[in-house]
């Protein structure tokens, strides 16, 4: 049966989450009071004093040298939290909107190293790199947002990094994307760029598309001096943040499981009550991100149950407290495209999307607990993601889906379903069909040369960067902002 000419995607981004509740009621309960406990008794160090000062007046209070966040405070910023709001893309026809019970996967990541295409080693990442990466989703249809998602390591200097960074995304998508600042002082400069490109000084704050993805705190339960200073810049320029809280078990947060998402979740709730002082509902993604380690090792393990897990709790924390919700999936500890990269990252992201994490980071392109990023594993898992869109979509009953007439014709006719007006509608309504994914016999497999997934995946990618050229600048815009920022390479 011959499929309708033309792109098909009958499970977009987008679709709604939430089916998968690992923690009953009480559970969210238990945890959530612990959460307010460790903040109201124990409190956060090494507070910067400026951030200090807005948490006082905010109605925390000091003790020594950690503040104390009472549990009203916590519980008027979580209130005060914008709980809906658009991740802009330069294209408003790609934006897309955080929160509620929508799902949407994306990227992140600070990879040194790239599994290179032709040798299919791992060498360090480079700003071609991130450019190509950046070219390359900008063609996959289920990654809904870019976090660069490696270091260009070839880029010295923290202000030279961070402008080639945002530069390269500006250049290179027009989805909504995501950066980190290095220092505070990287904000304005990266703003005056992106305002150059609109046409407009305080165009871009009138429609920030991009977003910055931040770390204010550092476990357990301590500010840390530097990004914060980059979240009051964020401010100052209206962009929008995700905080994260990145504990790891067994390290930086307690083993057991329960308890860390206890100071996890008390962590990201700092990170909130933060944004709360400074500017009540300013843009934040609660970006609660537990992270687990290998207990025999101490090696950060990206792929398994427990971080499976871990973040589908998580992302249930937070949407059952209405905030917008951020966890990661797809962090493979694999180094390889093979058993075990398609088996850690299918279960994460699964668990993830159905948990309903709103953004889910990660979860395309990353390799080696987050060390590597791959051309391939973009390609690969922009399918998986389509499948998990799929899945999140559900059945949906009527009496046209159930058909009982069409059953009957086909039990009292022909005896099948081929070539009949349902299945023609369902074809296309209801079924994803992968293109890397082999479904072929063996036979016709092995004459066709008998090519894995990851030989599939290489081919694909270097089409797509054959291929897909996009000019998103003109050539007098790209021209005018490298002749204002010299540091552009």
């Amino acid at each position: 049966m011959a499929r309708a000419a033309g792109p098909v995607n009958p499970a977009p981004p987008g679709q709604r989450g939430g089916q998968y509740t690992p923690l009953t009621d009480a559970e969210l309960w238990a945890i959530y009071r612990t959460a307010k406990r460790l903040l109201a008794e124990l409190g956060m160090g090494e507070v910067p004093a400026r951030l200090r000062g807005d948490l006082l007046a905010a109605g925390a209070e000091a003790r020594g040298d950690r503040v104390l966040i009472p549990e009203a405070l916590v519980e008027a910023a979580v209130d005060g939290a914008t709980k809906r709001f658009p991740l802009y893309g330069r294209d408003p026809a790609r934006d897309i909107e955080v929160g509620g019970d929508r799902v949407h996967f994306g990227t992140g990541g600070a990879a040194v190293q790239v599994l290179d295409l032709d040798s299919a080693r791992y060498r360090a990442a480079t700003l071609q790199d991130l450019r190509d990466f950046t070219r390359l989703q900008d063609a996959l249809e289920n990654v809904s947002w870019f976090t660069r998602c490696c270091i260009a390591t070839d880029v010295p200097g923290v202000l030279d990094l961070d402008l080639n960074t945002a530069f390269a995304l500006l250049a290179h998508t027009t989805k909504p994307v995501a950066t980190a600042f290095t220092e505070a002082s990287s904000v304005a400069p990266v703003v005056a760029m992106m305002d150059m490109a609109l046409g407009q000084e305080g165009a871009f704050a009138a429609r920030p598309f991009v977003k910055a993805h931040i770390s204010p705190v550092i476990s357990p339960m301590r500010y840390g001096e530097d990004a914060v200073d980059v979240v009051y810049a964020c401010i100052d320029n209206n962009i929008p943040m995700s905080c994260i809280t990145a504990a790891q078990s067994g390290a930086t947060a307690p083993a057991p499981l329960a308890g860390f998402l206890a100071q996890s979740l008390a962590e990201t709730l700092a990170s909130l009550v933060m944004v709360h002082a400074i500017r009540p509902g300013h843009p934040m993604v609660f970006s609660n991100w537990p992270l687990v380690i290998d207990l025999r090792t101490g090696a950060f393990s990206g792929g398994g149950g427990e971080v499976t897990l871990l973040n589908a709790a998580s992302a249930q924390l937070s949407n059952w407290l209405g905030l917008p919700s951020g966890v990661a999936a797809s962090m493979t500890d694999a180094k390889a495209v093979d058993a075990q990269y398609g088996m850690e990252k299918g279960m994460t992201a699964l668990a993830a999307g159905l948990a309903g994490g709103n953004l889910v980071y990660e979860s395309a392109g990353m390799t080696a607990a987050l060390l590597g990023a791959s051309f391939e594993g973009f390609v690969l898992d922009n399918e998986m993601l389509g499948a998990v869109y799929r899945v999140l979509r559900g059945v949906e009953v009527s009496e046209e889906t159930l058909g009982y007439d069409a059953i009957r014709e086909a039990v009292l006719g022909e005896g099948h379903f081929l070539g009949s007006a349902q299945t023609h509608a369902a074809m296309e309504r209801d079924y994803v069909y992968p293109r890397m994914a082999d479904r072929t016999d063996p036979r016709t497999w092995e004459a066709a040369g008998a090519e894995d997934a990851w030989t599939r995946a290489r081919t694909e990618a270097r089409r797509i960067l054959a291929e897909h050229r996009p000019d998103y600048l003109s050539t007098a815009q790209e021209r005018s902002i490298r002749d204002a920022f010299p540091e552009l390479r």
